[in-house]
């Protein structure tokens, strides 16, 4: 977690060229599209879609295509049937992976994934081979303008199950359960989020210290979080600040 964390820090600092906006635009509008699907088009009455379109916002994505992609998935105009997938696996070194993908063909995607896998000395695996590893939570990030003693105070109080400062960023952490709860409480006491969203944590990290095998991960991590149909790439290795400096991916 913390090492896939640092690589993520690193990325967003790099220059995004015009294909890679692109392919991050399509992701949220994915989300959007299957949001305002199964919840409805009103953000006030559907939690999932107003998440996703304030994730769409701070990401860049222009107005215009929010909208589009809502009316997509509320019926307006002709929707894209996405599904919601996960696919899970190892990376070298036996480092647990877990995707998140939406797609419109599943055995495209499936195919897809299993090539990256073997190609940077990876398997592919069965349903809940390693996802077991991982818990789901509630993430919520916060500017580090923010108060973090009061911000604290205010997550416990609603009974968060963390708060963490981190290196970009304050995050609390919640159950899957109290998630909508605990972000809905926090705005209502003055407390903005930058993101919030669901993820997988890790239960035991894997330490990399080989740079062959780290660069192999990377690798894994880098092209399916490339491909189209992925959402969200989880996996639970650490690798030292000193060796992920050095990797050329």
């Amino acid at each position: 977690m913390s090492g896939h964390s640092k690589w993520s820090t690193i990325k967003h600092k790099k220059a995004k060229t015009d294909s890679q906006r692109a392919a991050v635009f399509q992701k949220y509008s994915r989300e959007l599209i299957v949001a305002a699907r199964l919840g409805g088009a009103d953000p006030a009455g559907n939690f999932r879609l107003r998440t996703a379109i304030e994730k769409a916002k701070a990401a860049g994505l222009p107005n215009d295509n929010i909208k589009r992609a809502i009316d997509k998935g509320a019926g307006a105009s002709g929707s894209d049937n996405y599904e919601e997938l996960t696919y899970e696996g190892y990376a070298a070194g036996g480092v647990a992976v877990v995707l998140e993908a939406m797609t419109d063909n599943r055995n495209r995607t499936a195919g897809d994934v299993r090539s990256i896998f073997t190609k940077f000395n990876g398997n592919l695996g069965e349903t809940n081979c390693v996802s077991w590893m991982f818990d789901k939570k509630g993430s919520i990030e916060f500017d580090k303008s923010v108060d973090f003693d009061k911000l604290f105070e205010a997550a416990i109080t609603l009974d968060a199950e963390d708060v963490q400062d981190d290196e970009e960023c304050y995050r609390v952490i919640t159950s899957v359960e109290n998630f909508q709860a605990v972000v809905e409480g926090l705005e209502a006491e003055g407390f903005k989020s930058s993101t919030a969203e669901f993820t997988r944590i890790p239960q035991n990290n894997i330490e990399v210290t080989d740079i062959k095998v780290a660069t192999s991960i990377m690798r894994l991590i880098d092209r399916l979080e490339e491909l189209d149909d992925v959402q969200n790439v989880y996996a639970n290795f650490d690798i030292p600040d000193e060796i992920l400096q050095q990797l050329e991916v």
